[in-house]
């Protein structure tokens, strides 16, 4: 696959080592109509369409670009798998009547429409890139105002369902990969510390999920009384020390024979196991993912473990097959998706 047939999470990007994606997303809600839990079928129908138009008429070459999606038009399995590339939010995906999602192209770009909010305008990015995708979220942020009546006001600045998004009403976040910082004890001080900064740690999947495979997410808590770029600053600024952080245990906790032990026989389980479960594929998914950030393991590139890890998602995996599966055969059918990748 060429590179620029390749989605954004099939990529690896600055940092790749320690950082998988940076995020940035906007809320925004149109003035005249009532937040989304209040909302009615045809004031649903009606905003999707204004958004719809604002992207598609908006005299940009990105509009054409964009597919419109109606979630309920969806089966369950591909509204899952859209959360497994990170592309909506799992509560979008649980209420998909009345829903739409504009997509662009390689994905790096989602607009959920009457999620929380009217809409949510969700730029993705591999590797650390905060500038980047913060630059083309205010861009089509200020595309679609050109054609839209965004609610805000000059005290509060934009008006969103949820309170703590009022002001920027933007949550900017990097996934990191952390498994030495966890495996040596040191993220939980590191957790205190980012709390007291005015930022949050959670998983993989944002608020009210778990780590899994040593996977965080770690974004923004304040959107009023700051600055957009203020916020970029100093995520990018505490993300920088974490992956100094990261890097530095990772050196020392690889100098141990064990250790080293443990990355080489994940290796070996995934080029030669018959069966594999999702759970079992994340932890040794992140043991390898180490292996190879470190220089242990030769051979395996982090471009080719972003596609794999994309690829062998429960739902995506369904919706790949075109047919349903059971739980022994999906496990199977993983594991051979991981031998050929790897190398059996």
């Amino acid at each position: 696959m060429s590179t620029a047939a390749k989605k954004w999470y099939q990529l690896n990007g600055t940092d790749a080592d320690v950082v998988l994606s940076t995020r940035v997303r906007l809320a925004r809600n149109l003035s005249g109509y009532p937040f989304p839990c209040v909302m009615n079928d045809e004031q649903r129908a009606k905003v999707n369409a204004l958004v719809r138009d604002a992207v598609e008429n908006g005299g940009s070459v990105i509009g054409s670009r964009f597919a419109c999606i109606d979630l309920s038009e969806k089966s369950r399995e591909e509204l899952v798998s859209l959360v497994e590339r990170h592309l909506i939010s799992p509560e979008f995906a649980g209420k998909p009547a009345g829903r739409m999602l504009m997509l662009l192209d390689d994905e790096s770009v989602s607009l959920m429409l009457c999620e929380e909010d009217h809409l949510r305008l969700q730029v993705l990015e591999p590797g650390l890139a905060l500038d980047k995708a913060y630059d083309m979220a205010d861009k089509l942020d200020t595309l679609l105002s050109e054609r839209l009546n965004f609610a805000a006001s000059e005290k509060l600045g934009y008006l969103t369902a949820c309170p703590t998004n009022l002001g920027t009403a933007m949550r900017a976040s990097v996934m990191v990969h952390l498994p030495a910082l966890e495996r040596t004890g040191a993220l939980r001080s590191l957790s205190s510390s980012i709390a007291k900064l005015g930022l949050t740690i959670r998983g993989m999947y944002g608020e009210g999920s778990g780590s899994r495979g040593a996977v965080y997410q770690i974004s923004n808590q304040e959107t009023l009384g700051v600055t957009e770029k203020s916020t970029i600053e100093k995520l990018s600024g505490i993300i920088s020390q974490l992956i100094k952080l990261e890097r530095d245990a990772r050196e020392k906790l690889m100098a141990n024979p064990a250790e080293q032990d443990r990355v080489w026989r994940a290796l070996g389980v995934l080029r030669t196991a018959r069966m594999i479960s999702s759970e079992e594929f994340i932890e040794l998914y992140s043991q390898l993912r180490l292996g190879v950030a470190s220089g242990q393991i030769k051979g395996v590139t982090l471009d080719a473990l972003s596609e794999l890890s994309a690829k062998v998602q429960p739902a995506t995996m369904l919706v790949d097959a075109g047919t349903a599966l059971t739980p022994a055969q999906r496990d199977a059918r993983r594991a051979e998706m991981i031998r050929a990748m790897l190398g059996e």
